[in-house]
C-alpha cells in the first residue's frame, strides 16, 4: 500500500470521526432540549394538576354548600329528569309530598293532587302548595319548587274576613238606616191593608208595594250575608267567551227596554278562567247592570275582552255621566252608594269575587266621559288544564 493510499484512508476516517462527533454534539443538544422541554411540562402539568384539585376541592365545598342549604330550605325541591322521573328531593319536599319520592312519575304525583283556585295551587290533605317548574338547560329534565302556603292561606283567609267584619261593624248604622227605610214602608202598606173600608184596587196595590219592599229587604240581607261570608270559589273550567255571551244575553232584553246598545269587542278564543262559574257570572253582571243603571236613551254599554299569555281583561264601558274623582276613591268601599235603592255591595262583593280568583278590578272615569271598569284575572287554555291533569 502507497502512502497517498494511507493518507487518503486516514483522511476519510478523520472525516467520519469529525461526522460523528458532530452527531454526538446535535444528540447531546437535543436531548439537554428534550430534557428541558419535559421539565416544562412536567411543571406545567404539576400546575393544571394543582389548578383542577383546587377547583375540584371548591366544587366539593359549593356541593356541600348547596346540598346543607338544600337540606335547610324550607321550600321543597324535586329534580324530574328528561323522563318524567322523580331523581332528587329535599327534605322538605319529601316531608310535603311523601318520603317515597325518588324514583316516581311526577305527573302521576302532579295528577293525584287536588287542584283549587288559583291556577298552579294545589291541596294535599290539610296542606295547601303551589308549584313552580323551571327546565334545566342540559339533560332536558326541569326543577319544581314545592312552596308550603297553607299558614299563608290561613292568614289571608281570617285577614279578609276580618277585614269584612270590620267594614260591617263601621257600616252597622248606615245598614239599620236601609233596613230601616224599606221596613218601615212594609209595615205602612201593611196597616193600610187591615183597613176594611179600603177599596180592592187600592189593596192590591198597597199589597204589591208592600211586596215589593219585603224583597227589597231580602235582597239587602243575602247582599250583606255574601258579603260577611266571603266568596268561596269551585275548581269549574270556565270558557270566558261562554262567560260573556252569558253574560250579555242577560243584560240585552234590558238594554232594548231603555233604548241603551250593548256592544261587544274583541274576541276571548279558548281563554278559560278556573274558579267559580256563579259568583263570576254575578259579579259581571253586576258591572253590566251598574252601568245600564247611568245611562239614558242612546247611550252605549261596551263588553270587551282582551286575553294575554296568562292574563284575561274583561272590560265594561259605558258612556254615562261618569264617576267624580272623590267617588272613585270609594266605590268599592262596602255600603257605599250613590242609588236611592242600593245596598252599596255589589261593587264590594264583586271585588271580592275577583281577588278570590287571584284578580282584582280597576276603574277609570272622566265626568262627563262614561266609565270603565276592568275586571283583571288569570288565565290559561283548555289545553293548559289537561296538561295539568
Amino acid at each position: 500500500m502507497t502512502d497517498s493510499s494511507q493518507l487518503s484512508k486516514a483522511q476519510d476516517l478523520q472525516r467520519a470521526f469529525d461526522v460523528f462527533n458532530q452527531v454526538s454534539q446535535e444528540l447531546t443538544q437535543a436531548y439537554a432540549g428534550l430534557q428541558a422541554r419535559v421539565q416544562s411540562l412536567t411543571d406545567e402539568l404539576a400546575v393544571a394538576n394543582g389548578e383542577l384539585r383546587r377547583q375540584y376541592e371548591e366544587k366539593e365545598a359549593l356541593s356541600e354548600r348547596l346540598t346543607l342549604l338544600l337540606d335547610a330550605l324550607p321550600a321543597g325541591v324535586v329534580v324530574v329528569d328528561a323522563g318524567g322521573r322523580i331523581g332528587e328531593a329535599n327534605p322538605a319536599a319529601r316531608s310535603m309530598l311523601g318520603e317515597d319520592l325518588c324514583g316516581r312519575d311526577w305527573q302521576e304525583l302532579a295528577a293525584s293532587m287536588q287542584a283549587v283556585a288559583p291556577p298552579d295551587e294545589f291541596a294535599i290533605g290539610e296542606r295547601r302548595v303551589s308549584l313552580a317548574e323551571s327546565a334545566l338547560a342540559s339533560g332536558g329534565g326541569r326543577i319544581v319548587l314545592v312552596h308550603d302556603i297553607t299558614a299563608a292561606h290561613e292568614m289571608k283567609a281570617s285577614l279578609e274576613r276580618n277585614q269584612r267584619l270590620a267594614a260591617m261593624g263601621e257600616m252597622a248604622a248606615s245598614l239599620a238606616h236601609q233596613l230601616r227605610t224599606p221596613l218601615a214602608t212594609a209595615l205602612l202598606y201593611s196597616a193600610n191593608l187591615a183597613k176594611p173600608e179600603l177599596a180592592e184596587d187600592a189593596r192590591a196595590r198597597f199589597a204589591e208595594k208592600a211586596t215589593e219592599q219585603l224583597r227589597r229587604l231580602e235582597r239587602l240581607i243575602q247582599d250583606v250575608l255574601l258579603f260577611a261570608r266571603g266568596e268561596q270559589i269551585g275548581r269549574e273550567v270556565i270558557p270566558v267567551g261562554e262567560l260573556l255571551a252569558e253574560a250579555a244575553q242577560t243584560l240585552e232584553p234590558q238594554c232594548m227596554l231603555r233604548g241603551v246598545a250593548l256592544r261587544r269587542e274583541g274576541e276571548a278564543g279558548e281563554a278559560i278562567i278556573v274558579g267559580g262559574r256563579k259568583p263570576l257570572a254575578g259579579a259581571l253582571l253586576n258591572l253590566l247592570e251598574n252601568a245600564l243603571q247611568v245611562c239614558e236613551a242612546g247611550d252605549t254599554v261596551g263588553l270587551g275582552v282582551e286575553v294575554g299569555e296568562e292574563r284575561v281583561r274583561i272590560r265594561v264601558r259605558d258612556t254615562g255621566p261618569g264617576i267624580p274623582p272623590e267617588q272613585q276613591e270609594r266605590i268599592f268601599e262596602p255600603f257605599f252608594t250613590t242609588r236611592a235603592h242600593g245596598t252599596g255591595l255589589g261593587l264590594a262583593i264583586a271585588l271580592g269575587v275577583a281577588r278570590a280568583h287571584g284578580g282584582g278590578i280597576a276603574v277609570s272615569s272622566r265626568v262627563g266621559e262614561g266609565a270603565e271598569f276592568v275586571i283583571d284575572l288569570p288565565t290559561g287554555t283548555v289545553a293548559d288544564i289537561q296538561e295539568r291533569g
